[in-house]
């Protein structure tokens, strides 16, 4: 059974990712693509165990009426085009996409890590909203519950805490 981890604790896979050729089985949590979700929308919905894997392009805007029917939205995190000096650039748009669904939306349930997901990434994931992640194959997995341990302070608000280092200061002073 694949091991990811979830709240900042390693734990076994309960969710099944499936095709959308695939048919929906009996039982059991399920992640499904967009293109199932519109298509299926209604049976889904009533099943209540479904999340969906998003697209980075998409504008989560859209699944704002279907927020409350999904336990999960996984989020595609991906090294796109090489530069022309060497190397390859990181496609952010999840970070954006987890940082709207949480505080613009209230989304409550897991929002998951996918795609090329590395310890390095993974403390800023968790600061727009993300709290769970598939970890790149290869990666431990215990020193990659490390990276909340990078750094122990942060001067800007963010998903996991809205209120900026200046304003805690201010608190601690009264």
């Amino acid at each position: 059974m694949t091991q990811i981890i979830r709240d900042q604790r390693i734990v076994t896979d309960d969710w099944c990712r499936l095709d959308d050729a695939a048919p929906l089985p009996a039982a059991g949590r399920v992640i499904v693509s967009l293109a199932r979700w519109r298509a299926e929308t209604p049976v889904l919905k009533a099943r209540g165990d479904v999340g969906v894997a998003i697209p980075s392009e998409l504008d989560v805007a859209e699944l704002q009426d279907d927020l409350p029917h999904l336990p999960l939205i996984a989020l595609y995190f991906v090294f796109i085009q090489p530069r022309p000096e060497g190397g390859r650039t990181f496609d952010g748009r999840a970070y954006s996409q987890a940082r709207v669904l949480r505080e613009r939306h209230g989304f409550r349930g897991e929002i998951r890590a996918t795609g090329d997901v590395f310890r390095d990434s993974m403390f800023y994931m968790h600061r727009c909203g993300i709290n769970a992640f598939e970890v790149k194959p290869g990666q431990d997995l215990d020193d990659a519950l490390n990276a909340f341990k990078d750094f122990t302070l942060h001067y800007q608000g963010a998903a996991d805490d809205p209120i900026p280092l200046f304003h805690r200061r201010r608190q601690a002073d009264t």
